[in-house]
């Protein structure tokens, strides 16, 4: 003690010169034996003196012994070398008026009703409070007592944070079940459903063999994986005359609804499949879609709530294992039927290497907007005439298009791997310009399912009797070929993505109190019951992106939800901000109308912006048949949706005209 007392004076410090060296009344400890008189102790830390007050409080019924050694909050006297400068007198003027028994006596009442409130809120969340109030007598501690107690507050306000958020979590895990989850599709599971697996590799005749089926039957749906894949077969299913009569067949996507009356068959996409109308055949194509990362949930929800007594399950042969598992867990009967491929596909010996190796009939594929059109360009100049396919393209346009290629009017076809699912195209051979693919992180090798699924477009049953593939490239036909000879990986066993309901969020909502999408979103991502990983919670990357965006709006979850799910890109700047838009409007209880999209003399000729024009009319075409009362302008979307496809459908046919007035002149 001495030792530090001669430190506070200065005794130990040769250097250390005194500001003033006049003979003092008040001898140099007289302000340390204050300090000592009131039970205090002068102490130095961190550069400053400081007098604290040790002591204890003792609260509740429970009569619990809280220690303290704290500092007053008046009890930081000064800067160190200020005090060694200070004249006895002031240091002993400071501590009087700072060290006495009302400094003490104030000091002790505020620790024990800071003790006791801290006490009842850790009661009041079943805490122990004395891990937060041995804080208090903390020596090393060097800050007043309003710090040291604001902290404890801080500590203790975290951990009742963390044993709500764990009591909302166990709420949520308790309400919701995943291992139950095929149950909650009530009509399907009152059905004796049977589930019949067409698998084999494209053009092996699996989908013809299922749509047979489902014409046949007295009532039915076919569930596709595109908006294209369901008008095609919309179509399909009215040209079928299985009893003599034509059908009567609804059409149901997310953007358009073409319904009669007395329908008994309906062609929809997989996401608008109907759990609540008994059918007696459905048809679920590209099963293998199970193991898409953003989509699969969609086709794990049509095997476990499709209404049919016969579900036929239509795909790629990498399935197979996936949906024994699937009607083993739900106990339904299952026929496997392996068809083959109708004719022979093969390599090219080598690769196409020049545009002039190029011939009709073939398919050209890339992988991006870009390539594919810089492409079309290289192979109109080359002389050949050019059908354009890729994702960004409507429906009718890829329709349009493609109709092109089949009549003979195009040479060749240029497109993406959209060609890989639907579009039935006279292809003799496929050429592929690259073997990787942007997967919207960076780019990657494509898999062997996907090579398989592209290079099976080549060939078609009845039109070219063979099929071939090549690379245009040296190093892509030689990858291309490593591909086809590969094992395509099989869909996993467990871990069936189950994609958030409105009724599981409200759900959620129910037990925990939660209004936010981000948060409930999250808590199904990670909170509910998923006791063996068979089905697993998936909320996409966007969804989740968007949910944080629409918390700062004032929507119910209900509006929340809808709008998360909206089918625009929000990569593509205009069309996020006209989502923006549409949900402030619905925030702001004030219909959004289309008028000021009306005219499409306005635009101009630019294909990317008539496209994303294109996709922003059907995207609210979608919202209106979800929210009609603020969205009323449904039908004017679908005029102007067709409209704009007219006018891509139209640019394309002009560059392609261009390019090739081009070549002639040179």
């Amino acid at each position: 003690m001495q030792n530090e007392v001669d430190q506070l004076n200065g005794d130990i410090d040769p250097g250390e010169t005194a500001a003033d060296d006049a003979p003092s009344e008040v001898d140099g400890l007289a302000a340390e034996r204050h300090v000592e008189q009131q039970g205090a102790d002068l102490v130095k830390q961190d550069g400053r003196v400081l007098v604290r007050f040790a002591g204890e409080v003792v609260i509740g019924p429970e009569k619990l012994r809280v220690p303290y050694d704290l500092v007053p909050p008046t009890g930081v006297l000064a800067k160190a070398g200020k005090w060694r400068n200070m004249k006895p007198e002031a240091r002993l003027q400071l501590v009087q008026e700072r060290v006495n028994a009302k400094v003490a006596s104030a000091l002790h009442a505020k620790v024990q009703d800071f003790a006791m409130l801290i006490a009842e809120q850790a009661a009041d969340y079943g805490l122990d409070p004395m891990p937060f109030l041995r804080s208090l007598a903390v020596k090393e501690v060097s800050e007043p007592v309003d710090h040291v107690m604001g902290r404890i507050e801080q500590r203790l306000e975290h951990a009742v944070e963390r044993q709500q958020e764990e009591d909302r979590a166990l709420r949520t895990r308790q309400s919701i079940n995943l291992a139950e989850y095929p149950e909650s599709f009530e009509m399907a599971r009152r059905l004796p459903r049977k589930f019949i697996a067409l698998l084999g590799p494209t053009n092996s005749g699996k989908t013809h063999q299922a749509m047979e089926a489902l014409a046949k039957a007295r009532s039915g749906v076919y569930l596709a994986p595109l908006r294209l894949l369901a008008l095609e077969n919309y179509e399909r299913l009215l040209e079928a005359r299985p009893h003599g009569e034509p059908l009567k067949v609804n059409l149901v996507t997310g953007e358009e609804r073409r319904m009669v009356e007395g329908a008994t068959h309906v062609a929809s996409t997989v996401e608008m499949l109907d759990t609540k109308t008994r059918v007696d055949v459905a048809v679920i194509d590209e099963i293998q879609m199970l193991a898409d990362r953003d989509r699969g949930a969609a086709w794990t929800a049509a095997v476990c709530g499709a209404p049919a007594t016969t579900v036929y399950l239509v795909g790629a042969l990498e399935a197979r294992r996936a949906i024994h598992a699937l009607a083993e867990r739900m106990e339904i009967p299952l026929e496997v039927h392996v068809l083959k491929r109708k004719g022979p596909l093969s390599m090219e010996h080598g690769p196409v290497r020049k545009l002039r190796n190029l011939r009709r009939g073939d398919a050209v594929i890339a992988f991006s907007r870009r390539e594919v059109l810089m492409w079309r360009d290289l192979i109109t100049e080359a002389g050949f005439s050019v059908s354009t396919v890729y994702g960004n393209l409507s429906p009718e346009v890829r329709r349009a298009q493609a109709a092109r290629f089949r009549e003979g009017e195009a040479d060749i076809v240029v497109g993406t791997d959209a060609i890989a699912m639907g579009l039935n195209l006279p292809i003799e051979r496929v050429v592929m310009t690259s073997v990787s693919k942007f997967n919207g992180v960076e780019e990657e090798e494509l898999s062997a399912a996907l090579a398989r699924q592209i290079a099976g477009r080549a060939g078609r049953y009845g039109v070219h009797e063979e099929g071939f593939v090549a690379g245009y490239d040296e190093e892509t036909h030689y990858v291309m070929r490593s591909l086809l000879q590969e094992r395509p990986a099989p869909v996993p066993l467990v871990g069936f993505a189950v994609a958030p309901t409105l009724e599981h969020l409200n759900r959620i909502a129910s037990v925990t109190g939660e209004q936010s999408l981000s948060k409930l979103l999250k808590r199904f991502a990670f909170n509910i019951d998923v006791p063996d990983g068979f089905f697993t919670p998936r909320i996409t990357e966007e969804q989740a992106e968007r949910a944080l965006w629409l918390d700062t709006l004032p929507l119910s979850v209900a509006d929340k939800f809808t709008l998360s799910l909206v089918p625009v890109s929000s990569r593509v700047p205009s069309l996020h901000q006209a989502w923006q838009q549409w949900a402030r409007a619905l925030a702001r209880k004030h219909p959004y109308l289309l008028q000021r999209h009306a005219e499409l003399q306005n635009w101009n000729h630019n294909l990317q912006e008539v496209e994303d024009s294109c996709r922003l009319f059907s995207a609210y075409a979608w919202l209106g048949y979800r929210i009609p009362a603020y969205f009323p302008d449904i039908e004017l979307a679908q005029r102007l949706a067709r409209e704009a496809s007219e006018r891509v459908d139209g640019i394309l046919q002009s560059q392609n005209a261009t390019m090739r007035k081009k070549r002639k002149r040179f």
